[in-house]
């Protein structure tokens, strides 16, 4: 049985604008709530070739968890209660999967999975690095940039 990873939008945006959306379909089923779907309906994210499933909660947002967006909020709730691994590429909302002891994993760990797994060599893994601190709206420090590259170049990239 696969595992379930529940993505925010964050790294759905973001790995669709370095071309690498397709890697989330390695990491298990992908669970997308309605409310991170609903964020990216006004967006220019296109996640139409993306496999996935949509799952809607019924929380009061602010009671849950206030100091996050409803789609970083749904997705952390379903994570919970399904066991599954939250995808963020928001500080906040990584910190607080760490405190509630839920596996969190952003763009780069995605991207770090692919590679792990053999669907990018070390060449096109650490391009798509580069592209998701260039050209896309995530930040991204140098190092932690430098850090994930020596991951692959070391061979010790993955979950």
């Amino acid at each position: 049985m696969s595992r379930l990873v529940v993505a925010d939008a964050g790294p759905l945006i973001h790995l669709e604008q370095a071309d690498a959306l397709s890697l989330l379909e390695l990491t298990g089923e992908v669970l997308v709530p309605k409310t991170v779907l609903d964020e990216l309906q006004d967006g220019p994210t296109n996640v139409s070739k993306l496999d996935f499933s949509v799952e809607q909660t019924e929380i009061d947002f602010d009671a849950v968890y206030p100091h996050l967006d409803p789609g970083e909020t749904a997705a952390l709730v379903i994570s919970a209660e399904h066991n599954g691994i939250f995808l963020t590429d928001d500080m906040d909302a990584r910190n607080t999967a760490n405190e509630e002891g839920i596996e969190v994993h952003g763009s780069v760990g995605v991207v770090l999975y692919g590679y792990s797994e053999g669907a990018l060599t070390a060449e096109t893994a650490k391009q798509t690095l580069r592209e998701l601190e260039q050209d896309t709206s995530l930040y991204l420090s140098t190092p932690l940039i430098k850090h994930a590259i020596e991951l692959v170049e070391s061979d010790d990239a993955g979950w």
